[in-house]
């Protein structure tokens, strides 16, 4: 790990739910004490929100972030105002933070997707020595952390569904910090997806001298999605009146939100109100807030699969959203008065379409669904239209990154059928296999 080493003084966490405060150990993803689950979150020496004029990317905004050390050439949102696009949907203050490779543009996220921002601040608050960390993903959360990981010699696994490896392009390719672990079919024909990956990862990382990345839980991983708020705040001049972005977990909308309400305390007015979206063909999200139906509680799991395998866009198919956490997903949309909408596959494709020929440049398809979902609440007269509006492209400018480099397809080290996710033998047998795997001097001792 390179960068600036510092410690983690300037700031404490603090429980949604208990409200006890405590230092950061770097590691910590709850509160510990015997209440109902909640979020941790972050409370920051620094009142206002002033940029390091020292830093760029993500650690432009380093005294509000969990962090003990910044990673050198780490990207950040690049922001700015619409015209065509903004025209062609009747806003007239269209805000676009866009989220990937587009150098003209300023957008310098070279895995092409917001994910990066996560994994910097992740690996920026995680102490020296502390294991291989374990990561579960449905892709971008993937090639995010491999490339970081690769580039700053961190030990990572990284947890997915066989389905995505065509999908698991870098720059670096193979390397000895980075391992995937695949999980695949039965030999029955069942199919493997996000959620068996979960759970198998929660496994792995349950496993001694493994370190768990958390996913929402972490407020390295929050914080750093949150940057594209702060980016966009300092690029408007204050917030805008509408946040809209597709969603999986929702994690980069509690960011949002979080964000928000951090730079409110100093700015009084009211908070962004967030738009969210998902695909049509699976929407838990959108039915718990439209019809208070918990799926993830109430569902047939077979018909999530299927659900989720007909999702338009496969990223934001997290069948486990931490919805009714304390400061989760509900809180969010409660406060900030959201709304929840879902885009069909011909919309986002549609939507996709338009913003490269608008915009000039290519955007992936949760980013898509997004936009189609901004259409329709524009179409429904759910926007002022002289109202500041920000889009967060979450991924975008993958054709022009394979154009102008070289990208290699990560290798499966180890391919495991789901049935043995839930088999404890089966597991320590894998947890062991990984550690032969990685790199010795980074597996701890003890």
């Amino acid at each position: 790990m390179h960068g600036d080493s510092n410690d983690a003084n300037h700031y404490r966490l603090r429980c949604s739910v208990c409200g006890q405060r405590r230092a950061d150990d770097g590691l910590a993803l709850g509160c510990g004490a015997e209440h109902g689950p909640g979020l941790l979150r972050t409370e920051y020496r620094q009142a206002g929100l002033r940029p390091d004029p020292e830093q760029s990317g993500v650690f432009r905004y380093r005294h509000w972030l969990p962090v003990r050390r910044t990673l050198p050439g780490a990207g950040g949102s690049a922001v700015f105002r619409s015209e065509r696009l903004a025209g062609s949907l009747g806003l007239r203050e269209l805000w676009i933070a866009f989220n990937g490779y587009w150098p003209e543009r300023g957008g310098d996220l070279e895995t092409g997707s917001f994910k990066e921002l996560e994994a910097a601040t992740v690996l920026g608050r995680l102490p020296e020595g502390a294991g291989p960390l374990v990561v579960t993903s449905a892709g971008n959360t993937a090639i995010a952390f491999a490339e970081l990981c690769a580039r700053h010699r961190v030990p990572v696994v990284l947890v997915v569904p066989a389905s995505v490896l065509p999908r698991l392009r870098t720059r670096t390719g193979a390397d000895p910090h980075v391992r995937v672990v695949a999980v695949t079919g039965d030999a029955d024909g069942g199919c493997a997806d996000y959620a068996d990956a979960i759970a198998l990862g929660d496994a792995i990382a349950a496993r001694p001298g493994f370190v768990p990345e958390g996913g929402t839980r972490n407020v390295g991983r929050r914080d750093g999605l949150g940057t594209v708020l702060l980016a966009a705040a300092e690029a408007i001049g204050g917030l805008p009146a509408v946040y809209a972005q597709a969603i999986g977990s929702g994690a980069g909308a509690i960011a949002a939100h979080e964000a928000a309400v951090r730079i409110r305390c100093r700015r009084p007015g009211p908070l962004p109100r967030l738009f969210l979206a998902q695909n049509a063909a699976f929407a838990p999200v959108h039915r718990a807030w439209r019809t208070g139906e918990r799926s993830w509680e109430t569902g047939c799991e077979e018909e999530q699969r299927l659900a989720a395998d007909r999702a338009f866009a496969p990223e934001l198919t997290n069948r486990r959203p931490p919805y009714d956490v304390r400061g989760g997903l509900c809180d969010a949309l409660t406060e900030s008065r959201g709304r929840l909408y879902t885009a069909a596959a011909s919309a986002a494709k549609a939507a996709m379409d338009a913003f490269r020929e608008l915009e000039g440049i290519d955007i992936e398809p949760p980013a898509g669904v997004a936009l189609a979902a901004l259409r329709e609440a524009v179409r429904e007269d759910r926007i002022d239209p002289a109202a500041p509006v920000l889009l967060n492209i979450t991924g975008g400018g993958r054709a022009r990154l394979a154009r102008d480099h070289t990208l290699t397809e990560l290798p499966a080290d180890l391919r495991v059928p789901r049935s043995a996710v839930h088999q404890p033998g089966r597991v320590a047998e894998l947890a062991q296999a990984l550690t032969a795997l990685l790199p010795r001097a980074a597996v701890p001792v003890g």
